[in-house]
């Protein structure tokens, strides 16, 4: 099997005179991989390339695939996710992977932006302070999850438990989702591709299957983005998460 002129003329657009050395341990694997992540995949979805870029970095932070993640951050950059969103998905990623996971990350993105010329520290995104933090957190995650969800959840919560509801308002909505520098709706399909590719998390991929459909995203956006994930998470993960999709925003029937 060779690879296909559509698989290296896509492959060759993001890694310019890049041979990877496993073409050369390992040729076919390459073509198999190649052929299927560069061609076949791609003729089913209509994801922009930086779009699709920007949620195969997260899922690659969700499945801590380090070393592709260097490399497909260096591709990222070249076709034109810029310093800021790539940093900020990093960022985004904090909450949902802890920082002993997104650590090695941060520091792999800060090699790679340096040495690319980009001087650090980035200008700063953050749109909240100690005091608003709660307030205008809680706001985005009534915007993604529903006004009415978040108060179930505050209410339901047992009193010795309520300060991990508060957490997620101040902290993971208010210090992270509240950010500028990436849209809310874009933020949302990375939140769901980083959970895809975690594994374990299925009742937070169906919640944030709903939470992109609140922000205006669509069962085919879910779809094309999980598309672009099954090369680099594989066939459990991706399945789990269709299934997330068709639980919570199934298919329309036939006559609808």
């Amino acid at each position: 099997m060779a690879v296909s002129d559509t698989a290296r003329k896509n492959h060759d657009e993001l890694f310019p005179g890049h041979v990877s050395t496993l073409q050369v341990t390992d040729p076919e694997l390459v073509e198999v991989f190649a052929n299927f992540a560069f061609d076949e995949v791609l003729r089913h979805t209509s994801l922009d390339t930086r779009t699709r870029l920007m949620v195969q970095l997260a899922a690659l932070i969700g499945a801590r695939a380090l070393g592709e993640y260097r490399v497909m951050l260096g591709a990222a950059l070249t076709a034109g996710v810029t310093p800021v969103e790539v940093r900020e998905i990093v960022y985004q990623a904090v909450p949902y992977t802890g920082m002993g996971n997104a650590f090695d990350f941060i520091r792999v993105t800060n090699d790679v932006l340096t040495g690319r010329g980009v001087q650090l520290p980035l200008p700063g995104q953050s749109a909240t302070t100690p005091v608003t933090r709660a307030q205008q957190g809680r706001a985005v995650q009534e915007q993604i999850a529903g006004a009415d969800r978040v108060a179930g959840m505050y209410e339901s919560a047992a009193g010795d438990e309520l300060h991990f509801q508060h957490f997620l308002s101040a902290n993971c909505f208010g210090d992270h989702l509240t950010r500028t520098g990436i849209s809310v709706p874009v933020r949302e399909l990375i939140t769901f591709a980083l959970l895809s590719a975690l594994g374990g998390c299925d009742a937070q991929v169906r919640g944030h299957v709903a939470g992109n459909l609140n922000v205006g995203n669509t069962r085919q956006d879910l779809l094309d983005v999980l598309t672009v994930l099954l090369p680099f998470i594989g066939y459990p993960r991706t399945l789990n998460a269709l299934a997330a999709i068709n639980q919570t925003a199934p298919a329309a029937t036939e006559g609808q």
